[in-house]
């Protein structure tokens, strides 16, 4: 990329699918960023064009998203009323139909879009976008599969960034469901290792993304 979007491109990349990239715009926006490196055009019918990881990196480069640390509140939704998967601590968060209708949505197309960037259309491995998007993939993961994130208490699931590099760490009080946790990372594609908190003595996950 030698020169950064036009205002006209910009809106295009801002109004990308949040999950799978997909892009909408008129034939020359999306030539352009394509030419750029900021899309590709899938080679099956429609033929729709997708963000690149450099996109997806210029699409946050004006919307970086922060993480809360543990036990703090945590937004269900953006204020623009994008899709966002729950990493645990949401208050007054949505649990009825629409919401879980609006996950599964969320997943598959994430399927969709390991599918299309993946080696031979594989789908049980994590893709570009969830490796610079972990604390989201790994929440959208286990929300998908109908776990519980954690509330205003502490019951439930919290998913949070960790110093390590393509790591979080899910944190879950009661140890069946944090065994549960776990056996759904490891299915939906992640390495996924138990550790002891040294202080609290409190059981937590590891999980990175698997690369084969």
């Amino acid at each position: 990329m030698t020169r950064p979007p036009t205002a006209a491109q910009r809106r295009v990349i801002d109004a990308a699918d949040p999950v799978t990239g997909r892009l909408r715009g008129t034939e020359s926006q999306l030539a352009a960023l394509v030419r750029h490196g900021l899309a590709f055009r899938h080679p099956r019918p429609p033929h729709d064009h997708f963000l690149t990881p450099a996109g997806h990196r210029a699409r946050e480069e004006a919307t970086v998203a922060t993480v809360p640390a543990p036990g703090a509140s945590a937004p269900a939704r953006e204020s623009s009323g994008v899709f966002t998967a729950r990493v645990g601590g949401e208050e007054a968060a949505d649990t009825g139909p629409a919401r879980v209708r609006e996950v599964h949505s969320a997943w598959q197309g994430l399927l969709e879009l390991r599918r299309m960037t993946g080696t031979g259309g594989a789908m049980d491995r994590p893709c570009a976008w969830e490796r610079t998007h972990l604390v989201q993939a790994a929440a959208l993961a286990l929300e998908a599969a109908g776990l519980r994130p954690a509330g205003a208490g502490p019951e439930g699931y919290r998913v949070r960034a960790t110093p390590q590099p393509e790591a979080v760490a899910v944190r879950e009080p009661d140890a069946t469901a944090l065994r549960e946790c776990a056996a759904t990372l490891e299915k939906a594609g992640w390495q996924v290792s138990e550790h002891t908190e040294p202080r609290t003595g409190a059981r937590y996950l590891l999980a990175s993304p698997r690369r084969s």
